[in-house]
């Protein structure tokens, strides 16, 4: 948790980005507040996970560990082609499982055998994380891992021989790619596998075997600015389900519990708990939201004709992002290296209805009023909320925690999607809103929300048209600071 103190001693850094605060008695911070590199990831809003390995050319979901690497054989394999449809999606960052269970590496890893240095693909130079992390950096995507902590080839899993192991590949991916933004750890811990021809069961104590930890600081050292993921963190938290969907509300706060109450770790967590994670939780510990295009999260051929189509994606969008968490939408290359055509066109129209529909702010240049500005000062005004600025924010006096913003557009406007983000560097303040519109002499209500948190997306059942809007922050815990409140209208041919 960070207090008031650190963030008004962090000055000339944080004054030069709230030049006003100088000035101005800012409000007190209140509970859990985000880091710096979760600040950076909730900017993200939508990243992509490519699930590609040995299971992608023998069908399976789940390799044993057991595949000759000669079978990896993506004849056509283009990371630019690849990026450049993600990035058609506005996806901003791209998550590569550079191992996956079966053990195989992506890259010429010098901790096993079983990895791409001895697949006959580009003549055992192949180096898949290489590329894919080279073609994000020209497209401008960030990059981020997933390294699996089970390893169904490898003899000495299940030993403390391994865990140095799985420390020495975390190293290599975090020393030899670039800057990382997200290290994934998955919660698949022991079973059957291949272990070097043991061909046995290996059971683990997951809260203890892997020492995570002393693994995480690794990570803190190697990459200080990546986001490190699992059931429980300590950056960003699973949300307790692979459908895409956040809770509703869904609190950026969150202390995990172990299925059993007692301590939690990856793989062992309340789930039911992760998707609205805690009103009032000690660590800001934000939701992401893992989902496949397609039902399996490899590719496989059976499944080409059934693919999400774009208006599932929407939708996945307006439950994930939209509610304040991150959506991490799963594109697994082919057996020839490349994105399927049928995933390219959902994706690129999945890209074209959100440039559409957020490319204008409908309600840039109204005329703000509210009912309470703390101090009176122009640095927490209400015309704060509609200046497109990040860093700028309306906020109420310390004792006023239920007030109301009225925006008055001068002429009708059409709109169906309502955005809105708290100063989140403030702390999730806001427990619930009401949205009206001026209609024929009254107010009439129109939408309601709970938590808004770094992002909330309303969208209506149908359009809507106004020539005034009234927000209405109904509950709180600590007085409002809130730094936007848009509208946009969908394109005419959207989809639901």
């Amino acid at each position: 948790m960070i207090s008031r103190r650190s963030i008004l001693a962090s000055a000339p850094g944080m004054l030069a980005a709230w030049p006003a605060l100088a000035a101005s008695a800012a409000p007190a911070p209140y509970g859990a507040l985000p880091t710096g590199r979760q600040l950076r990831w909730h900017d993200l809003e939508t990243t992509a996970f490519l699930h590609f390995t040995v299971n992608t050319f023998t069908g399976k979901e789940w390799g044993y560990g057991d595949e000759d690497p000669n079978i990896f054989q993506p004849a056509k394999f283009d990371a630019d082609a690849i990026i450049e449809a993600l990035a058609a999606a506005g996806m901003r960052g791209v998550i590569l499982t550079c191992k996956h269970h079966d053990g195989f590496c992506l890259w010429p890893t010098k901790t096993t055998d079983h990895s791409v240095r001895e697949s006959s693909w580009r003549s055992g130079q192949g180096d898949a994380v290489r590329d894919l992390s080279a073609a994000a950096a020209r497209r401008k995507l960030l990059f981020g891992v997933y390294v699996s902590p089970w390893d169904r080839n490898n003899p000495t899993y299940g030993s403390p021989a391994y865990i140095d192991i799985y420390r020495r590949q975390l190293t290599e991916l975090l020393t030899g790619y670039g800057p990382i933004f997200e290290v994934w750890h998955d919660g698949a811990n022991g079973g059957d596998g291949f272990y070097g021809g043991a061909r046995d069961k290996r059971t683990i104590d997951k809260r203890s075997y892997y020492d995570w930890p002393t693994t995480w600081a690794l990570v803190r050292k190697l990459q200080p600015g990546a986001a490190i993921f699992s059931d429980v963190g300590p950056d960003v938290r699973w949300v307790g389900n692979e459908r895409g969907i956040a809770g509703d509300p869904c609190w950026a706060t969150y202390d995990p519990v172990g299925a059993n109450g007692g301590l939690a770790s990856p793989g062992d967590v309340r789930e039911r708990e992760s998707p609205t994670g805690h009103r009032h939780g000690t660590h800001w510990l934000p939701a992401e939201c893992d989902v496949s295009i397609r039902p399996g999260w490899f590719w496989h051929q059976n499944e080409n004709a059934r693919v999400k189509t774009p208006a599932q994606l929407t939708d996945l969008y307006y439950k994930s992002a939209g509610r304040g968490a991150n959506l991490l939408l799963n594109v697994p290359p082919n057996r020839d290296g490349l994105l399927q055509s049928e995933d390219i066109a959902a994706l690129h129209a999945f890209g074209d209805y959100r440039r559409a529909t957020f490319s204008r702010d409908l309600a840039a240049k109204a005329k703000v009023t509210a009912s309470n500005v703390r101090g009176n000062a122009p640095a927490y005004a209400a015309a704060n909320l509609v200046d497109g600025r990040a860093n700028s924010f309306w906020a109420t006096g310390d004792a006023v925690l239920a007030a109301e913003v009225v925006f008055d557009f001068a002429q009708p406007v059409t709109f169906s999607v309502i955005r809105m983000r708290e100063q989140i560097r403030l702390g999730q303040r806001i427990d619930s809103v009401a949205v009206d519109r001026w209609n024929t002499g009254t107010w009439e209500p129109l939408a309601t929300a709970t938590s808004i948190g770094p992002r909330r997306l309303i969208r209506l059942d149908k359009a809507a048209t106004a020539e005034r809007l009234r927000l209405r922050v109904t509950q709180a815990s600590a007085s409002p600071a809130l730094s936007e409140f848009a509208v946009f209208a969908e394109p005419g041919d959207a989809v639901r």
